[in-house]
Formats: structure tokens, sequence, C-alpha cells
């Protein structure tokens, strides 16, 4: 964790370095990446900074409050039992914001949604778990835009990506990685029989371009007529296109804009991000011990939420919670949810540390 931090640290530092560099100023595109970057670390570097302070102040008042002045100790002790609160509320905040890994503090991500088992059922609950993360996006004031969708004739989707951008980003939505469970009376049903279908959510960090590089020579491009639901043409142009990274074998296509440039710059995000979260994965495989008991380990195949409609409930597998506010919570009042995850994974963090001294 401490090892960690010092990264991040030295991380922000170098971009502050970066910032003033005239070589850097030179290159737009690169100031604009360096300026995203140093900001999203900003507020940890700040408190991790402040927390380093408090660690030299606790040490310096403990070598006085073991001195030979009568008044010092007195005065080192009342000082000391303040710094320590301090430090370890401190502590408590650095934990939360560190959840998530070295992605913690990225601004951008990109979200996944794909109806699952359960036809036109599991397309339009995909179409109500978009919607409650877009109202939830509007309350946080998160920037969201529609990457691709495959809509259906009934108004729900195939699939959807998305992408959102924001303070704490992926560092909330990290949650909502995995299988999502409906249970719920169809409109199409005429026997009142509840149904049970589900949808798929993939939240990936989004990287910045330095991170990812891609030319023209690493994938293939085909273009093609963007079309809507059940094969009707949107358009008889070739503005869609399709990418597939001859590495991974990852196949990325976006049709959303009529213009062909729009959509291969979308495209080429969404790649990135797939390329990204690919190689990141891998990684977490080699560390998968280290995240054990951890519920943001993004695990794709893992069922993680109930959404039971005639109970207005909702059931968070990973940590046995259950609220009966789902109707508030399909309404884009997110946050109970992920407060409670963070919380999970700060005090399993905090149980495997120990404690700070």
């Amino acid at each position: 964790m401490r090892d960690l931090l010092e990264t991040k640290l030295d991380r922000f530092e170098q971009l502050e370095r970066d910032l003033a560099d005239p070589q850097v100023l030179s290159d737009s595109e690169r100031v604009a990446a360096t300026a995203r970057e140093h900001g999203s670390l900003a507020r940890l570097a700040g408190k991790y900074r402040r927390f380093k302070d408090l660690c030299d102040e606790i040490a310096d008042a403990r070598e006085m409050a073991h001195g030979d002045d009568a008044d010092m100790r007195e005065l080192a002790e009342a000082e000391l039992k303040g710094l320590v609160r301090e430090r370890e509320s401190l502590w408590d905040e650095l934990l939360g914001m560190t959840i998530g890994g070295e992605d913690a503090n990225r601004t951008r991500c990109l979200m996944e949604i794909r109806a699952g088992t359960g036809g036109d059922e599991a397309a339009l609950f995909a179409r109500d778990l978009y919607e409650m993360y877009k109202r939830h996006a509007e309350q946080k004031g998160w920037k969201l835009e529609i990457m691709d969708a495959s809509p259906t004739e009934l108004g729900g989707f195939k699939e959807l990506s998305l992408g959102l951008e924001g303070e704490g980003v992926y560092r909330e939505l990290q949650y909502e990685s995995g299988g999502h469970r409906v249970q719920r009376v169809p409109k199409t049903e005429t026997q009142g029989r509840i149904h049970t279908s589900a949808a798929t959510v993939a939240v990936m960090a989004e990287p910045e371009d330095v991170e990812v590089t891609l030319t023209p020579d690493d994938y293939r491009l085909d273009k093609f007529n963007a079309s809507g639901p059940g094969g009707q043409h949107v358009n008889k142009t070739e503005s869609a296109v399709r990418l597939t990274h001859h590495e991974t074998g990852i196949v990325v296509q976006c049709q959303d804009e009529k213009s062909q440039h729009k959509n291969l710059a979308k495209a080429l995000r969404v790649l990135k991000s797939r390329i990204y979260d690919f190689r990141q994965q891998e990684e977490t495989k080699k560390r998968s011990a280290e995240r054990k008991g951890l519920v943001g380990s993004g695990d794709r195949s893992q069922r993680i939420r109930t959404y039971n409609y005639p109970e207005n409930r909702l059931t968070d597998h990973r940590i046995g919670l259950t609220i009966y506010k789902l109707d508030q919570i399909l309404a884009g009042d997110v946050q109970p949810v992920t407060d409670a995850l963070i919380d999970h994974d700060r005090q399993s963090l905090r149980d495997a540390m120990g404690g700070l001294d």
C-alpha cells in the first residue's frame, strides 16, 4: 500500500515537472493528457503528502514525550493524540481512494452492458441498467456518452458501450462489473408470472494515448453500412467501422455516429481500453492472491447482483447487502450500494495490513 502511494506521488511529481517542460508544452495532445493525469492524482498526492508530514510530526512528538522536560512532555503527549487521530482518519481516506489498485484514480472509463439470458426481456433489462447509470452519472456530475449501441425493436439493447468521465468514476463504477440478474413480470407476460433474465456489465479504465499506442498496422479496419433494429439500414454509406486487433484478436465496432471519422475515433478509444484491460487482467491473475477477499476484483463471470421488482429489493451477493429501495436505485441512487462495497474493501485492506505503527 505504501509502495503504491509512493509510486503515485512520484508520478504526480514527474507530471508537475512535465507541465513545466517546454518540450512537453509544445505538444498540445501531450499537454492535455499530462494535465488530465495530473488532475486525477492531485487529491491523492495532496493527502499522501499530508500523511507523510503527520508521520514525521508524530515521530517528533513521541521523541519529545520521552524527553527530560516535564512541560514539553505534557505538551507533546497532548499534541500526539490529535496527530494520531488525524493520521488514522487520513489513512482511512487513502485506503478508500486507492481501492482499485493502479487505476483507482482514473477519471475516464468505458462501460459495456450486454443482454444475457432472457431474450427480449434481457435486452429491456440492459436498457434499464443503462438508464440507471445515466441518471447516476447525472447526479455525480459525470459526463456520459454512447460509444456504440445495438438496439432491439422493443426498445432494449443487445449491447451498449458507454464512455464516462469525472472524478472517482472508475474507482466507483468498477464494482458494477459482473452478472446482473432481474426478477420481474415482463410487460409481454399475460399471466403475471415472474421471469428471471440477466445482463452483464464490464467496466474498464480508459488509458491515456501514451499508455497504449496503436498504428494502422496493429489492426484490420473494416467499413460497413450502419444498421438499426431488425437489420433496418440507418444510412446507405459506409459510416460504421469494425477494428480487429491482430495481437489479441479483440474486435470492436462503432456505428452510432453518422461520420465514419467519428466512429473510427470512438472505436480506437474502445479498442485501446480493451487492450489495456486485457493486459491488466493478465497481471491481476498473477497477483490474484493479493486481491483475495476484495469484492472489486472485476470478475466478469461472477453473478454480483439481483434486482427483484415484486419485492422492491436489490441484493448484492458479494457482501450479502440487501436494500428494499430498488425503485430509488433504478432512479439513479446507486451511491448507497457503492459506499457499502467500498467500505467492505476498505475494511478488508485495513484488516490485512494491521496498524500503522
